[in-house]
C-alpha cells in the first residue's frame, strides 16, 4: 500500500518498493553490513529468478503517513552488534525520511548471521 501526501500542487504517492530500495541502499552503505538477506523462502526463490533483488532483506509497511521498516542483514564478524544496529537504524531512518518527507515510525534490525 503506497504512502501518500498532498500539498497545494497535488498528490504525491510513493510505493512500498521505492521506499524499500532507498532503505536497502542506505543499509548497504553502513559499516559492518555485509549483505541483505531474504526474509522468507518465497523471497529466496524470487531472487533466483532475478525478481526484486534490490529490495531483498527489507520489508516496508505503512499506516497513514507512518512508515514501518524491517531490515534483515548479515554483519561482519568482530564489529559491535549494538553499534552497527544503531548506525543502521539511524541511516535508514534519515535516508527514508529525507526521500519521502514522511515520518519513519520504526526501523527493526534483524541480524540473521555473521560472516568473517
Amino acid at each position: 500500500m503506497p504512502v501518500g501526501t498532498s500539498n497545494i500542487y497535488g498528490k504525491i504517492s510513493i510505493s512500498d518498493d521505492a521506499i524499500a530500495k532507498v532503505a536497502s541502499h542506505a543499509a548497504l552503505e553502513c559499516y559492518g553490513i555485509v549483505e541483505m538477506v531474504p526474509r522468507r523462502l518465497r523471497d529466496s526463490i524470487s531472487a533466483l529468478f532475478g525478481r526484486n533483488s534490490s529490495t531483498k532483506g527489507v520489508n516496508v509497511s505503512t499506516s497513514g503517513d507512518r512508515i514501518f521498516i524491517d531490515v534483515y542483514v548479515i554483519i561482519k564478524f568482530g564489529v559491535s552488534i549494538s553499534a552497527v544496529a544503531d548506525s543502521l537504524k539511524n541511516a535508514v531512518k534519515y535516508k527514508v525520511e529525507e526521500f519521502t518527507g514522511m515520518i519513519v515510525d520504526t526501523v527493526n534490525v534483524n541480524i540473521i548471521g555473521v560472516k568473517l
